[in-house]
């Protein structure tokens, strides 16, 4: 257990909040979500079978197919590449399920071996390390500043608006007109705001910083295997299908946290129709913080040919993202106040 005083851990979320607002990212030879990043790639090379087309498509196919490929949609492929065998489908997911634990088993023993290792030093020093170790595992400042970018690149022109919504979203960004862009940067505002930000926090006050770490492993490895179909020229929906799963079983709770967090404040009607606005979605979470963002600035927000939220509503202006930020800005440091008032309520972890 760590041995330090019963109000220490409450600054833990708050001076790491500090830290991430003040200076952002640390370098990427030091990120441990790079590591995770490192190990998943050479893990995923090893359990996802690759694509094995017959002939090199037309410029015209591969176009088309980078395009599905890009919206996480599963893909014609010639005869050699078909979906698994039954066989096959299961050694891909136990192969999957297997790389999975034991990446997760080494971030969380390393994680509870370095929150252990604090508990032994003073306060003082237990407290700002401790901090400093949970920083990368959360990421605001960068999302904000990321989607604040976005809408000052659209300022400049649509094709400037599109390159900088690149960096945010895998979709065919050259394919959405103005609305598209801000829509799609409204969006992953609000639904990174739980996965990047509330997710960790809340997990942190559970579990500590083992918990914190699980939950930016699973996440990451989602981002990198979660795939339906086929992504970078292998095969997913197997191989990946354990880590989407554990993702959107840690994301369950703060998914609805955070819709809860942007509604604040919202009438009864808006309360009342998130449940329905979060079912539209194909993700069993992203919805919901989605969802309540849409009801909130009174806007519709979608994914062409996929899902419309609060559809009745018109299209955001420049306006709604700026509102959009305000509301995110609010929610995160609810949040942070969140986490900070259960760690010191549940007391450092043992």
């Amino acid at each position: 257990m760590i041995e330090i005083a019963a109000w220490a851990p409450a600054a833990v979320p708050l001076l790491a909040f500090g830290l991430d607002v003040a200076f952002g990212e640390p370098p990427v030879r030091l990120h441990p979500v790079v590591w995770m990043g490192q190990y998943l790639q050479w893990a995923g090379e090893r359990i996802a079978p690759l694509v094995v087309v017959d002939a090199p498509p037309s410029q015209g196919a591969r176009h088309a197919n980078a395009s599905r490929i890009a919206e996480r949609a599963p893909i014609s492929l010639p005869e050699t590449s078909r979906a698994a065998t039954v066989q096959d489908a299961r050694r891909q997911f136990r192969l999957g399920a297997l790389a999975w634990l034991l990446g997760a088993v080494a971030t969380t023993s390393l994680a509870w071996g370095v929150q252990g290792a604090l508990g032994q030093l003073p306060v003082w020093l237990a407290v700002p390390l401790l901090a400093l170790c949970l920083k990368p595992l959360f990421a605001w400042r960068m999302l904000r500043d990321l989607v604040a970018q976005v809408e000052a690149a659209l300022g400049q022109g649509l094709q400037a608006g599109r390159e900088q919504l690149a960096h945010l979203v895998s979709r065919d960004v050259q394919r959405l007109d103005e609305a598209g862009v801000r829509e799609s940067a409204i969006e992953t505002l609000a639904e990174n705001l739980s996965d990047s930000l509330v997710a960790p926090l809340l997990w942190f006050a559970l579990l500590g910083l083992p918990g914190a770490a699980l939950y930016r492993f699973a996440n990451t490895a989602d981002a990198m295997w979660g795939y339906p179909g086929v992504h970078g020229g292998r095969h997913w929906q197997w191989a990946g299908k354990w880590a989407a799963r554990a993702d959107d079983v840690l994301n369950w709770l703060p998914a609805r946290l955070t819709a809860g967090l942007l509604m604040l404040g919202a009438r009864r009607t808006l309360w009342q129709a998130l449940p329905a606005q979060a079912a539209l979605t194909p993700s069993p979470n992203g919805g919901w913080p989605m969802g309540a963002m849409a009801l909130r600035l009174g806007v519709g927000l979608g994914k062409p040919g996929v899902y419309r939220l609060n559809e009745q509503a018109p299209a955001p202006q420049a306006s709604h993202t700026w509102q959009a930020l305000r509301r995110a800005h609010r929610a995160a440091w609810l949040a942070v106040a969140l986490c900070a008032g259960a760690v010191a309520l549940l007391g450092p972890w043992g």
